[in-house]
């Protein structure tokens, strides 16, 4: 959080005493007039303590007309976004969250020493989701660098019962502080960063039991851990995470009132000891931008592009090749055919007689059979069993499956040159 008048800046660290301190970093007489003339407002965090910065909505309330309307004016719904001036995002160690529109926006996160002397302008734009007015102003974050960056020893908390809006409010976060301290007895504590879980690839909570995002908290100082913190690098403690049970930890008391930590997620980093690897990039190729200065378009006085090559190349050249083909397909198919009389000067005077012989056979026998007056079938006769006595009906096509069913009982065959005589048989077998 962020403290100004008209007259100097002050700004929160959290330096550690009982509580957290407010130090005032300027006394030159720099004024930031906080009215509706949108003034740009200064704020002066240090490189590798964690900043936050609240949005009020009280002070954003006075940017907005009075509502002409009955309502309660003071508690208008506001959301704000943030961007870098000229950038549709913030930067990349700069986070924003705000619950709901009826709570106040909070920036914060953990500027490094490559950011140190470089203005960073904040543009913080408010929305009255009421009125639909909106009010702007600029806030620009002087990074300076301290000679206690970087703490050579850095622990980070998971706290289960703590949302991140909740653990950056500075009462909760100066409570954890304190219990921090109280365990490590450091001569420097600062808090170095901030992260939910969520952040994490954690999960959404269910709304239920008061269940809680989760956040991670950082913090640095300048003596080794104390021996409490190294207990969970133990193999009983080890053991027992791995089967996810909660080691045993015995300053975990000076905790429990305020914060559930999860112990086995906690990270015990000594800097002095971490071996830097420094990696040789690869050149990058003509397609990629390099990482310092601005992209610059083509201008606006292009020469026009004649796309006609293209077209003959895209569509008149396979036209023409399928045209081309569909000609010799036509030729081949209709131009070159034999014909009837070519085909029998081509073929044998033997194999025409014979297979006209066959074609007059053919529709002889087919004429025959249209014209002849003889008796039915004798399939269609009746059929005697000699087993039984029965006499089986003749075969009709209104009771074919009838008779074939009989038949196929009497597991008969009865030979037809029996029932009707051999030249009937013979007439058939010519036919």
């Amino acid at each position: 959080m962020i403290k100004n008048n008209a007259h100097t800046h002050k700004r929160e660290t959290f330096c550690y005493q009982e509580v957290i301190t407010f130090v005032s970093f300027l006394s030159a007489p720099v004024v930031t007039i906080l009215s509706r003339s949108h003034a740009d407002r200064n704020v002066y965090p240090s490189a590798g303590v964690l900043f936050v910065h609240v949005l009020e909505r009280e002070y954003f309330k006075g940017e907005f007309p009075p509502y002409p309307k009955s309502g309660d004016a003071s508690n208008d719904p506001i959301t704000f976004n943030t961007n870098l001036m000229g950038y549709p995002d913030r930067p990349g160690w700069l986070r924003y969250i705000q619950r709901t529109p009826h709570s106040d926006g909070v920036l914060y996160g953990s500027p490094t020493a490559e950011h140190v002397g470089k203005p960073t302008i904040i543009e913080i734009t408010a929305y009255n989701r009421r009125t639909f007015e909106t009010a702007r102003h600029n806030l620009v974050i002087n990074i300076m660098s301290t000679e206690e960056f970087p703490l050579p020893y850095q622990a980070e908390f998971y706290i289960k019962n703590m949302n991140v809006e909740e653990m950056l409010a500075s009462e909760v976060l100066g409570d954890f502080l304190g219990a921090v301290k109280n365990v490590w007895q450091p001569e420097r504590l600062n808090a170095i960063n901030i992260t939910s879980a969520l952040d994490r690839g954690g999960r959404v909570p269910l709304p239920i039991n008061n269940l809680k995002e989760g956040v991670y908290v950082m913090v640095g100082a300048d003596v080794p851990f104390s021996s409490c913190l190294r207990e969970v690098e133990s193999p009983h403690n080890q053991l027992r995470c791995s089967q996810e049970m909660e080691p045993v930890i015995s300053c975990d008391k000076k905790f429990r009132a305020q914060f559930h930590i999860d112990w086995c997620k906690i990270s015990l980093v000594d800097i002095t000891k971490v071996v830097m690897v420094h990696s040789n990039r690869p050149d990058p190729g003509t397609g990629i931008l390099p990482e310092f200065g601005e992209y610059n378009p083509p201008s606006e006085s292009l020469k026009g592009r004649d796309y006609f090559s293209d077209f003959l190349v895209t569509l008149a050249v396979p036209s023409a090749v399928a045209l081309v083909l569909f000609f010799i397909l036509g030729y081949s198919m209709c131009c070159r055919r034999e014909g009837v009389e070519k085909r029998n000067m081509q073929t044998p005077d033997i194999q025409l007689v014979h297979h006209s012989s066959i074609q007059k056979s053919t529709k002889e026998l087919r004429n025959m059979s249209k014209n002849r007056e003889i008796s039915w079938p004798l399939s269609t006769l009746p059929v005697f069993n000699p087993v039984s006595g029965e006499v089986v009906p003749p075969i009709h096509p209104d009771n074919y499956e009838t008779t074939m069913h009989v038949c196929t009982q009497t597991n008969t065959y009865i030979h037809p040159c029996s029932l009707a005589g051999a030249q009937t048989c013979g007439l058939q077998a010519s036919l």
